[in-house]
């Protein structure tokens, strides 16, 4: 079963759908699993910021959401997610399919393992490579705009970043800007779940502009380049879902192989 966190208004283009409820270790996850199929493929859907979209970044229970969607049955997650750009030639409406991110996150629960037992997980290669190929391929097919690879820098929200942050983050090469990446794609690792991003890029980041002419990032602004692309998006994962193959044995399902410190 496939995986896909995203914005409310997705679950009601799956076929046949059932709510589940799932209780978890870590408390109660965004919303209820939506379990139905996309051409024949099961998938299980959650709003990862709740059904009215209540949960800021900085409030979701990222684990509960990660393990409720292995309790379901799934092994493989698409994280479609809205991010600014840090790069010129990345234009709103792009999508960029991450290979890498960077953490400056500062007060999120992040791990799965918490002791008494020690386990340090690789996260050198933290996306799925199987997964971000796929969903390349299937962006080139439908003639959207991708970049196969790239970082995203995950700030703690729900603020937008400083004019100077900003200038930091782009000077540091990386691509895109976001809130909802890190712990998220990281929980799915921890508990060897494959997991692939689509940042939908919604805006310039501040630091890009930096022109006083030009008015900064606003949620408004962001949210309605996010809804204008949403047909795009569900094109892309509806022609991405079914191709998608059972968990290869890959760095995703062995990542806790060499990760566990044995007394």
């Amino acid at each position: 079963m496939i995986g896909v966190f995203g914005g409310s208004g997705f679950y009601r283009f799956l076929d046949d759908v059932t709510e589940v409820p799932v209780a978890t270790p870590y408390g109660p996850p965004s919303a209820p699993v939506r379990v139905g199929t996309i051409e024949g493929a099961d998938v299980a859907f959650m709003p990862r910021h709740g059904d009215e979209h209540t949960l800021p970044p900085h409030r979701i229970n990222y684990r509960a959401n990660i393990w409720a969607m292995k309790e379901v049955g799934v092994d493989r997650i698409v994280g479609p997610s809205a991010c600014g750009s840090l790069k010129p030639e990345l234009e709103p409406g792009t999508f960029v399919i991450c290979d890498q991110f960077v953490d400056r996150t500062a007060a999120r629960e992040s791990t799965f393992y918490d002791g008494p037992q020690t386990t340090h997980v690789s996260a050198a290669d933290p996306y799925c490579p199987d997964l971000r190929g796929v969903l390349a391929e299937a962006a080139r097919e439908e003639g959207i705009p991708v970049l196969e690879g790239g970082t995203v820098v995950v700030i703690e929200g729900p603020r937008f970043s400083t004019r100077a942050e900003s200038r930091w983050y782009k000077e540091s090469g990386f691509d895109v800007i976001n809130m909802t990446q890190y712990p998220e794609c990281w929980l799915a690792r921890e508990i060897e779940l494959c997991y692939a991003n689509i940042s939908l890029v919604t805006d310039y980041d501040v630091g890009l502009q930096d022109r006083p002419d030009v008015p900064p990032v606003s949620a408004d602004t962001a949210f309605g380049v996010f809804r204008e692309n949403l047909d795009r998006l569900r094109a892309l994962l509806f022609r991405a879902v079914p191709k998608i193959g059972p968990q290869p044995d890959d760095i995703c399902a062995t990542a806790l192989d060499s990760a566990i410190v044995h007394h």
